[in-house]
């Protein structure tokens, strides 16, 4: 990692959701936790703990230069509300098959 940057993931085991309007999008006990320098936490849930069938894929992408390039997911009134690293970087491996929320209940 570059100087002073850092990236940590660790298993979690508390309940995280994800509720939008009145609709669970995600739900999982095995959240990844993931810390990054000058970044809030994220939970990286279970793509099979994410209710895909309610998101629609983006045709946005952006790129992280610690952990590759994100794809994003979107309700249709909430773009790119959800994203995910379908290839990470080998550092971050981990977080394959997790789609990360910009806002999730941990408790």
């Amino acid at each position: 990692m570059a100087d002073g940057h850092t990236i940590t993931i660790e298993q979690g085991t508390r309940h995280v959701r994800v509720v939008h309007g009145d609709q669970v999008l995600a739900e999982t006990d095995r959240p990844l936790i993931l810390r990054e320098t000058g970044c809030p936490v994220r939970y990286y849930l279970p793509a099979e703990d994410v209710r895909l069938d309610l998101l629609t894929p983006s045709d946005t992408h952006t790129h992280c230069p610690f952990k590759g390039t994100a794809s994003y997911w979107s309700l249709p009134d909430a773009p790119d509300l959800v994203w995910a690293y379908p290839d990470p970087k080998p550092d971050v491996e981990q977080i394959r098959d997790h789609l990360c929320f910009y806002e999730a209940e941990v408790s």
